[in-house]
Order: C-alpha cells, then sequence, then structure tokens
C-alpha cells in the first residue's frame, strides 16, 4: 500500500482475484425446455466476457418452433399439474430453488461477474442473495393467496411469457419467475442475448429441485426470439424489463388482446440533496445510486439536484470520493466499477458523454487509467447541465452523473418531474415532513429517503410515465399474476 495514507485515492490494493474456475463454466449451453435441456434449433450465440472482450461460451438459441414447444409445455405443466397443486406445494419446491440458489452462490457469482461484467462482490453480496430472497418471500405466499385482496380462492392466470435485461440477469430471473410460480402460473422465460449463462445455471437449480418438466422453460435468443415469444398466442400474460423503444412496441403489439401486462422500462431518477443533509452520507448514497453496476440500473440515481448554498462543497466531497473508486478487473474483489456489458452499450455511452460535451455541459471524468482489454468507461460528472441537454434528458445506463442546482423544495420537484420517465427518486435531509412531502409530490415509484438503490422482494416496485406500468415484488407484484375470485360477489 502507498505510504501516502491521506489519500484514498492514491492507495495501491494487491490484486484479489476470485477464481474463475468456481464458474465451472461449460463451452456451450443450452435451452431448457419442458424439464430437458435441449437443442435450440435456431443459430448459436456468442457470449462475450465485457472484462476481457473475449469468448466466453456459445449458447444455442431457440427457433420458432422451439417457441411453441416451449409455450405447449407450460401449458400442459399448467393445466394438468401445478395450475392444480396446493399452494403450500408450490410453497415447498419454491423454498427448494432458493436453497439450491443459497447452496450454488459462489459459482453462480463467478458465472455472473464473467458474463455481464459487474464486480464479483456485487454480484456475491446483491444479485444472488437477493435472487434467493425472491424465491424465499414468494414460498411463504403460496398458501396465502388469499390475503391479497382478490377473494377467498384467487386463479393463476395461465402461462406468463417473460423476457429480462441484462443488467441483472439472475436477480431479474428470479424477480419475475418466483412470484407466477407461487401463483401458480407457468413460465416461458427469454434471458437477454448477451448474458443467457446465470439463468441456465438456474435451470440446473430448477431441475434438481425436482420441479414438474414444462413449469419454467428458458429459451435463449436474441431479440427476435423475444418478440416471436411475446407475440406468442398460447400466453396469458407478459412481463418485459428492458427500453422504453421495446416496451412501446410491446404495448402497442398487445393491445386489445385481453392479455395482462406488465413493463419496467427506463429510468433517470434524481437524487436530491438538501442544505440540511448529512453531506457524507448523501455522497456515499449518490456514489452507490450513479455508479452500482457501472450506472447499468433503471432505478440509477442519474440526475443530481443539489440545493445552492451547499452545491459547491458537496461537489468538491463527491469529486474526492469517486476519485477513489477502483475501475478494472470485475473479478477482482477490491474493484468497485467493473465493465459495461457490451461493445454497443460502450459505444453508446461514449456517444452520449461526447453529445454532453457538445451541448456545453462541464465535463470531469475520474483520474486513473482503465484497462487495455475489455469494455470500460471512467466515473463521470457532467456539470453546470441544463434540463433541455440529453445527458440530462435520455437514459445513458453508464457510469455518469448530471448535476444541477435547486433553490426551493418547489423548484427541486419541478425538476426533478421534469422527465418523461418516472421510476425512481432520492430525498436527502434531516426534516422528516419535508422527506415525506417530496415523497408525495415526487412522480415516481420508489423514493427513497436518505438511502438510495435499496430493494426488498416484499415491496412493490415499478413506474410511471416511460418507465412502465404494472408493479413487480410485494402483493402488488403477486396480484399482477393472479385472476380475482368473483364467485362471492356474484353470490350476493
Amino acid at each position: 500500500m502507498s505510504t501516502n495514507l491521506a489519500d484514498p485515492a492514491a492507495w495501491d490494493y494487491a490484486p484479489a482475484p476470485e477464481s474463475r474456475a468456481i464458474g465451472s463454466l461449460k463451452d456451450r449451453y443450452l435451452p431448457y425446455v419442458d424439464g430437458t435441456f435441449v437443442e435450440g434449433g435456431g443459430p448459436d450465440l456468442e457470449s462475450v466476457e465485457p472484462g476481457t472482450g473475449e469468448l466466453l461460451a456459445m449458447v444455442s438459441t431457440v427457433d420458432a418452433a422451439g417457441i411453441d414447444r416451449a409455450v405447449a409445455a407450460a401449458r400442459r405443466a399448467q393445466t394438468e399439474v401445478w395450475g392444480r397443486m396446493r399452494g403450500a406445494e408450490r410453497g415447498t419446491y419454491l423454498f427448494r430453488i432458493a436453497r439450491g440458489i443459497a447452496e450454488r452462490a459462489r459459482e453462480l457469482a463467478v458465472v455472473e461477474t464473467l458474463d455481464n461484467g459487474k464486480p464479483i462482490r456485487e454480484s456475491r453480496d446483491f444479485d444472488v442473495p437477493a435472487a434467493a430472497q425472491h424465491f424465499f418471500s414468494h414460498a411463504g405466499w403460496a398458501d396465502k393467496l388469499q390475503h391479497l385482496g382478490l377473494g377467498p380462492a384467487p386463479q393463476p392466470l395461465g402461462v406468463a411469457g417473460q423476457v429480462i435485461p441484462w443488467n441483472f440477469p439472475l436477480l431479474m430471473a428470479a424477480w419475475k419467475i418466483a412470484p407466477a410460480l407461487a401463483a401458480g402460473n407457468t413460465v416461458v422465460i427469454k434471458p437477454a442475448e448477451t448474458t443467457s449463462l446465470s439463468i441456465l445455471v438456474l435451470a440446473e437449480i430448477i431441475a434438481d429441485a425436482g420441479l414438474p418438466p414444462g413449469v419454467v422453460n428458458i429459451v435463449p435468443g436474441a431479440g427476435d426470439v423475444g418478440a416471436a415469444l411475446l407475440a406468442h398466442p398460447g400466453l396469458d400474460k407478459v412481463a418485459f424489463t428492458g427500453s422504453t423503444s421495446v416496451g412501446r412496441g410491446i404495448a402497442r403489439s398487445l393491445a386489445g388482446t385481453g392479455r395482462r401486462v406488465t413493463l419496467e422500462l427506463g429510468g433517470k431518477g434524481a437524487n436530491i440533496v438538501f442544505d440540511d443533509a448529512a453531506l457524507d452520507q448523501a455522497v456515499e448514497g449518490v456514489v452507490d445510486g450513479i455508479f452500482f453496476n457501472q450506472g447499468q440500473v433503471c432505478c440509477a440515481g442519474s440526475r443530481l439536484l443539489l440545493q445552492e448554498p451547499i452545491a459547491e462543497e458537496f461537489l468538491e466531497r463527491l469529486k474526492r470520493r469517486v476519485a477513489t473508486l477502483r475501475v478494472g478487473d470485475p473479478m477482482d474483489k477490491n474493484t468497485d466499477v467493473g465493465a459495461v456489458n457490451s461493445l454497443a452499450q460502450l459505444e453508446r455511452i461514449h456517444r452520449l458523454l461526447a453529445a454532453g460535451e457538445a451541448e456545453g455541459a462541464q465535463s470531469w471524468t475520474a483520474p486513473g487509467s482503465l484497462p487495455e482489454r475489455g469494455y470500460f468507461v471512467a466515473p463521470t460528472l457532467f456539470t453546470a447541465a441544463t434540463a433541455s441537454m440529453r445527458v440530462a434528458r435520455e437514459e445513458i445506463f453508464g457510469p455518469v452523473l448530471t448535476t444541477m442546482t435547486f433553490r426551493t423544495p418547489d423548484e427541486a420537484v419541478a425538476k426533478a418531474n421534469n422527465t418523461p420517465y418516472g421510476l425512481s427518486a432520492g430525498v436527502w435531509t434531516e426534516k422528516g415532513s419535508r422527506a415525506m412531502a417530496m415523497a408525495a409530490a415526487l412522480r415516481a415509484g420508489t423514493v427513497w429517503d436518505n438511502s438510495f438503490n435499496r430493494f426488498d422482494p416484499t415491496a412493490s416496485f415499478g413506474g410511471y410515465g416511460e418507465s412502465g406500468y404494472g408493479r413487480e415484488g410485494g402483493p402488488s407484484g403477486m396480484a399482477a399474476y393472479l385472476r380475482a375470485d368473483t364467485r362471492h360477489e356474484e353470490t350476493r
């Protein structure tokens, strides 16, 4: 370690790499359909390691016939087995899956980091434990559906088609599969084309748990596979997490079909810091809000609103803290900021960085060199931004923070709500009454008070406007997979 202990940014850390061997990676992965790993019939996808830019594994994708087989298997399993099963028995299977995730936690964390690019400490300490928590939590709901306010015996919708993004592959799979199964539905799910590996390891855990064939089917592929799945006439429910542009197309295509739809789309969350906030605590929250998972989080706090009296001091503290973040090998346990997920995402971030500078925002980049291989972006702040700039309006999905100032709470609300999105916000103040008033005024599905990026499977999550509609997690997320029992109302 450097002898300059007063400057954390200058500290040197010995490498602390996690072992790649723990991931037990295969050369090629297969779809999981009707309880069996099968050839998909479509062209293979290359899964590239973002930390190096090198080939990690090949993934067999499904064709149209493969989607038909998966949906048919899900329908058969739902009508003949899973939908008829007692809730307590369904819960037993979910508990087994949760335990399986916990037992293979280290392996899953390595696979997730190699395939996604996020730091190993995030995969190890957040993604994998949270995935297990979702199965544990929803296992407990499986025999308590009558307490959701949908009548004494709410019924499953049937077959759910689900498409998940690349930023939290394993967690998003658990986020969607667990409530669907607890409610008695069966699932056909498509992972993102760049991050299929961890959910196919999850398929092994599902098989080991003895889940009946066809209850969960995993169909890897590119965007055309996702579009074909969500348009399939054999579905009763559609759940999609991803970009707003794709979500719009899904909403248009399913309008009038009568199918239930949940869309969790983009975001441009505001982190609002008042002059009475605990500044060091707020700095940590802002860092966590935008640099967690390299900013590749739909609810990232990518807009920082600072009250004018503390703006200059806060930015100085923030820059000192950001300068200490370690950017590098995602498999190193000391790494704070890993690789962005793909070359395409890297190029998009660079385009928006250039746009911010061209529009006149002042750019500050954390010091230090980036790895020569892989897809890395240095943590970046844009100051002196205006609401009309692209970096203040568009979802960058990278480690880039745009800052603006405000004078009054009303101005903070106006600037925070000046966005087509409405997924998240954070409020930093010592006044509880102010925090509650701001939460009521902010048009966001989740508002954190003196914190950011805190999640719990028992709490609902979702947004407004171009952030989508519907809720996932908690009782609201369970209700999205159920049909209300109205028999007692009909006999009145």
